[in-house]
């Protein structure tokens, strides 16, 4: 890994910590849909030995690129024997695609174990720390825990609500506004509110969009990361389109990546391009109501008898989820917009505002007639930041239960 600490002098066990995040940053947009895991190694001193992070799907976890450093570093197993490792992730205790981490470190004979977080992974749950433990090595739990989880809330989401963690990105000026009347938005933000954006599509295994977004925008969503690096990985780009009505020459649906258009079970003889999925997922009683209607509209068949068959959204995420997506990123207009927040599935808003005012124009989200001011959705402030000019917020939704 060529990592040091400052001056190559002794780490505190916070400090060795911090190290093992910064390293778990690193595997963002890279080890999806495995977590993203840092792992340092010192000696009982705080001396560093090894670092590494998790590579991508299939290939050594984090564990595996410390020992394997420390090791490249001319450390050899006496070196190991009682040394303290310091890692974002309970090591994972079963056989997939990579051998179980915990066998790893109980093989070196390290001595103590410092792991932020318990993996909810059922397939491995407290099984690493057991092992861990059952083999000798001393483990403890906690530290660097609140940084942890915001690195690895998609994972954490996917493993617990067996869905993906839903951030809503909007670009807007001060009175709500993302575009004109007639659809003209580009640009309310600026340039650098637009670059801090792609950092947030590469945090996200998908990109979600709606029809209207593709006809009035015809954007590519894919991942653009300054200069010429190259992603990685990039996010699948999925389009909920009840009738498939999506241009077969749109931009969204051209390399780089794949492409899932979501309908309600609408035939199509389109000849799609390559890298292009349809999946139909019909709605049902869950599904929320779709774009337009209040939320006190009358029974879901009056609805599709005057709007046609909508896409089941819970079961969108469902099956994202089910596909290995942690992180979903949405960027879309009013009416999908709205319809995710009414059916409860946004988990974060992702806000731009630019210092400006624009009057009329399309709004933020179509959430239709509210029955009563405690019917509104409600989210909790996380950060509030300068970009470039204009204001970043970043919300959340109250109790997401992991």
């Amino acid at each position: 890994m060529n990592t040091a600490s400052p001056d190559d002098r002794p780490l505190s066990p916070q400090e060795a910590m911090e190290l093992a995040l910064t390293l778990s940053r690193r595997a963002i947009g890279l080890s999806e849909p495995n977590p993203r895991v840092g792992c340092v190694i010192t000696d009982p001193a705080g001396r560093l030995l090894g670092a590494g992070h998790t590579q991508q799907a299939g290939g050594p976890h984090a564990e595996v690129m410390a020992l394997r450093d420390a090791r490249a570093r001319g450390h050899g197993e006496a070196a190991l024997a009682g040394a303290h490792v310091y890692v974002t992730l309970e090591p994972c205790a079963h056989h997939g695609r990579t051998p179980p981490c915990c066998e790893a470190l109980a093989a070196a004979r390290v001595g103590r174990v410092h792991l932020a977080l318990l993996d909810p992974n059922p397939l491995v749950a407290g099984k690493g720390r057991a092992h861990l433990e059952a083999a000798g090595i001393t483990c403890e739990q906690g530290l660097g825990a609140v940084e942890a989880r915001e690195i690895n809330i998609g994972f954490l989401s996917r493993m617990v609500r067996s869905r993906p963690y839903v951030r809503m990105k909007i670009a807007a000026s001060l009175d709500g506004r993302t575009a004109l009347p007639d659809g003209r938005s580009q640009w309310i933000t600026g340039p650098g509110a637009r670059q801090d954006g792609q950092w947030w599509r590469q945090r996200a295994s998908a990109i979600l969009t709606g029809l209207g977004t593709v006809r009035d925008d015809d954007p590519r969503l894919d991942l653009r990361l300054p200069g010429t690096e190259a992603p990685p990985l990039q996010p699948l780009r999925v389009i909920v389109d009840s009738r498939l009505q999506t241009p077969a020459n749109a931009r969204i649906l051209q390399p780089p990546g794949r492409v899932l258009l979501v309908h309600a079970g609408h035939p199509s003889t389109t000849p799609w391009p390559e890298g292009v999925e349809t999946l139909a997922l019909p709605a049902g009683l869950k599904a929320g109501l779709p774009a337009g209607q209040s939320l006190n509209a009358p029974t879901v068949a009056q609805v599709e008898l005057s709007n046609g068959p909508q896409v089941d959204l819970p079961a969108l995420l469902a099956e994202l989820g089910r596909r290995g997506v942690n992180e979903l990123h949405v960027e879309a207009g009013a009416t999908l917009n709205g319809a995710l927040l009414r059916a409860g599935l946004v988990d974060e808003l992702l806000l731009y505002l630019a210092p400006t005012l624009l009057g009329e124009g399309r709004g933020m989200a179509a959430l239709g007639l509210l029955p009563e001011l405690a019917a509104a959705p409600r989210f909790d402030w996380l950060e509030t930041r300068p970009v470039d000019g204009d204001l970043r917020l970043r919300l959340r939704r109250p109790g997401l239960g992991f």
